[in-house]
């Protein structure tokens, strides 16, 4: 495996490459070279066999939906082309070289971060950019001596009329024109739809009314190589500046750096600033999922500007009539047409994210801003939807586990007490309960937290029996346990303080729930399990939407709930699978929205249904890598960075950068000779909590400018400050820890080697077998 080297190790490579060298003859003075582009790393290349989908955005309201060689897609293929605003504008487009269709089956594909490349041939090579902020197509094509044709495919979209070097065409959904012309202007003729001009490429332009689609048009003719570059910029100081990342893993730091861009393109203006919840379907703001995202789409990343808006434009919609049964709540949706409030755990995701993010960030100006909405939040759940031993109420499909039938009846009964409700709800309060002491407001950090603990007390007898080694889903509408087997107890183990028992549900919920491939929502032994999400025939796809269908975002609890347990080699299958997917299947650098439970017969791996790019998805691997394999958990207001790094033995050398508040800090890991992870603050100071097992967490304070340096040997712990030119400040020691030994393994009896889940045959499956009679 290729080590990756530092930044600054590049200029000395050829150097000390030369050290392990017999000289035979005087040393040259080597040249200097510089790191390679990082978007060049980049670039995956597709078979024809594994026709993957391409995705793009202009990070406002518009992306481009591509399947590289064939569109066959039984459900995206309805989302071909450019969509812009939830409209369809155009089903994408086939090219002509002298009136022959050039054959995107037979050509070679690679993607690239900023555009798709198809190469038709040894001579002619098609690119599409989408490019940022402008609802604008690019498409080149170089090599070609014959004029080139063009015709936009889908329904409706046809000729309006010709001006000159300029074809405007109707769009097949929206109040939208388009424009298409020539890369440079010159003429060009219609003949049944098909554009035809001398050049080597197309614009085409997406506008309101002929002048606006006209006016961007002439925009990209004019500053076509400026749009390029400040495409490829932006992504590059992502990559650069935000996700920086090396590693000796060469699969682990190109599905980081793919899952960074891929989520980013979800991240857009559409409404307001948020964050899609996936595409095709979901190009609208969710407020739960959003608030699932933000850690890992944006404060790992450390774009706290863009957080900062996501939350002030999210609060807008808060409802704010204390007369509405909804009073406190934020929307489930915000699109163009539509704000919708049936949702119960998106509340407590908004003020988590807040939290998270004045934690990331320091920015305690937003929480004197957006406190009353934290005070309405809290509020107008205690005066509609609490009882009397104060857990949260909700309806059926007012959890993450929504889907309903024909007749708006749940497919999944999770009324009226979910146990992740309950635990979204307690960490609501103490969310609280930290802003009110932030903001000196005594009474109500007070309350809040005699009520969290309420709940804390209460859930730890009522989601438990003697019968069962897990807990409860939910407390039904007479306040009976229903011991479904699902996972979203993994949410409410911090309500739990019988440690034995907590390890027991891990086990359970490992053993029963999570396949090599996923996280699944349903028990496989329950009668209700479904074991794919489509199949039709047998049963709608929303009847196993949370019935059986993984998730991949519940892959982040599941990975933070064995690395929280020191099972790091457990989490790592998991989460390097998964990154596999980002790699290798489905929309190119990004994870689907589901996967079928089991495989097909005759294949090792299950297909990828739902939306093909899911927010959460990507966002829950991100932040798992950054919160709790990294172990960067900030707390700025506190000036506190607790660095509690799990990795695993596959990974030998990593260097990577992260922010917290005004401070970016270089981090470097080194696992041999013996393991050292060194943190270079470059601004402020803090107090960093280093947390290595099995040593004791150790305070230490870091001035600005200085180097963390720490040595985990199997005896001691050893950190060392260190100033800028290297001259240590202080040093400190620890032993290992009796009770972190002994707790380790307690833990290591139960969860060491835990085996995934795997399929039963499907003869096992009374879902299947009922729906064959």
């Amino acid at each position: 495996m290729l080590t990756l080297l530092r930044p600054s190790t590049w200029l000395l490579l050829p150097f000390l490459l030369a050290l392990g060298c017999t000289q035979t003859s005087p040393p040259r003075t080597p040249p200097v070279t510089a790191p390679p582009d990082v978007l060049a790393t980049l670039p995956i290349a597709v078979p024809r066999a594994a026709n993957r989908v391409a995705s793009f955005s202009n990070k406002v309201a518009a992306f481009y939906c591509a399947q590289t060689h064939e569109v066959t897609h039984p459900e995206y293929s309805w989302f071909e082309g450019l969509n812009v605003a939830k409209q369809r504008v155009f089903g994408g487009y086939d090219l002509f070289v002298n009136g022959q269709l050039l054959d995107n089956r037979q050509a070679a594909v690679t993607v690239h971060p900023e555009k798709l490349v198809r190469q038709h041939g040894p001579q002619l090579q098609e690119e599409l950019w989408l490019f940022d902020e402008k609802n604008l197509l690019e498409v080149d094509l170089t090599g070609a001596s014959q004029p080139l044709g063009i015709q936009l495919k889908g329904d409706k979209v046809r000729l309006l009329r010709q001006q000159g070097d300029v074809a405007f065409f109707s769009a097949r959904e929206g109040n939208f024109v388009l424009a298409l012309a020539a890369r440079q202007p010159g003429p060009l003729t219609v003949q049944d739809q098909r554009v035809v001009a001398p050049g080597d490429g197309f614009f085409i332009a997406c506008g309101r009314d002929e002048a606006d689609a006209l006016a961007l048009l002439r925009d990209g003719q004019q500053q076509s190589a400026a749009l390029k570059r400040a495409r490829q910029q932006r992504l590059r100081h992502l990559l650069e500046a935000n996700a920086y990342l090396t590693s000796s893993n060469d699969s682990l730091t190109r599905a980081l750096r793919w899952l960074a861009l891929t989520t980013d393109q979800l991240v857009t203006r559409q409404q307001g600033d948020g964050i899609y919840a996936g595409l095709p379907w979901f190009n609208e703001y969710w407020g739960r999922d959003e608030f699932i995202s933000l850690p890992g789409a944006v404060l790992v990343t450390g774009q706290f500007a863009t957080a900062r808006q996501i939350l002030r434009s999210f609060a807008q919609y808060q409802e704010r009539d204390p007369q509405s049964k909804f009073y406190g709540r934020v929307p489930n949706i915000v699109n163009p047409s539509n704000i919708d409030y049936h949702t119960t755990d998106g509340t407590p995701r908004f003020v988590l994210a807040l939290q998270d993010y004045v934690r990331y960030s320091g920015d305690t100006a937003l929480v004197r801003e957006l406190y009353p909405a934290v005070q309405a939040s809290i509020a107008g759940a205690l005066k509609h939807w609490t009882d009397a031993k104060g857990y949260l109420l909700h309806e059926d499909n007012e959890t993450w586990m929504d889907a309903r039938d024909a007749n708006l009846v749940s497919y999944t009964q999770r009324g009226s007490r979910a146990n992740d409700i309950q635990a979204l709800w307690y960490q609501q309060l103490r969310a609280g309960a930290y802003f009110a002491a932030l903001l000196h407001d005594g009474a109500s950090q007070a309350r809040w937290n005699q009520l969290a603990e309420q709940v804390k007390t209460h859930f730890a007898q009522d989601y438990r029996d003697a019968g069962h080694d897990y807990l409860a889903d939910r407390l039904d509408h007479q306040g009976r346990p229903d011991f479904t087997l699902r996972p979203n107890q993994l949410f409410a183990l911090d309500l739990l303080s019988d440690a034995a028992f907590t390890r027991q549900v891990l086990h359970k919920s490992w053993m029963e729930l999570v396949y090599p491939w996923g996280v699944a929502t349903l028990d496989r032994h329950d009668p209700n399990f479904h074991p794919y999400h489509l199949a039709p025939g047998y049963y709608h796809k929303d009847a196993a939407y949370h019935r059986g269908t993984i998730w991949p975002w519940l892959n982040g609890i599941a990975m933070q709930r064995m690395l929280e347990a020191g099972q790091v080699e457990t989490a790592w299958r998991l989460f390097a699978n998964t990154n596999r997917q980002a790699l290798t299947r489905g929309v190119v650098g990004g994870l689907s929205e589901n996967l079928d439970a089991y495989p097909h017969p005759g294949q090792q791996w299950p297909k990828l249904t739902g939306a093909y790019l899911q927010a959460w998805s990507n966002a829950e691997q991100l932040r798992v890598w950054y919160q709790y394999f990294l172990g960067i958990r900030p707390d700025v207001p506190n000036h506190l960075l607790t660095l509690a790094p799990r990795l695993p033995a596959e990974l030998t050398e990593l260097s990577y950068r992260f922010t917290v508040g005004q401070n970016q800090v270089a981090g470097h890991y080194q696992a041999a000779p013996t393991p050292t992870y060194s943190y270079t603050f470059a601004d402020g100071a803090l107090t960093a909590r280093v947390d290595v097992l099995p040593f004791e967490p150790v305070a230490v304070a870091v001035p600005a400018g200085a180097t963390l340096r720490v040595t985990a040997a199997p005896q001691q712990l050893t950190l060392q400050l260190l100033d800028k030119q290297g001259q240590v400040l202080s040093t400190q020691t620890a032993a290992p820890s009796a009770a972190r030994l002994a707790r380790q393994q307690q833990d290591d009896q139960v969860l060491a080697r835990v085996p995934f889940c795997q399929p039963l045959p499907l003869s096992s499956h009374p879902v299947l077998n009922a729906a064959k009679k």
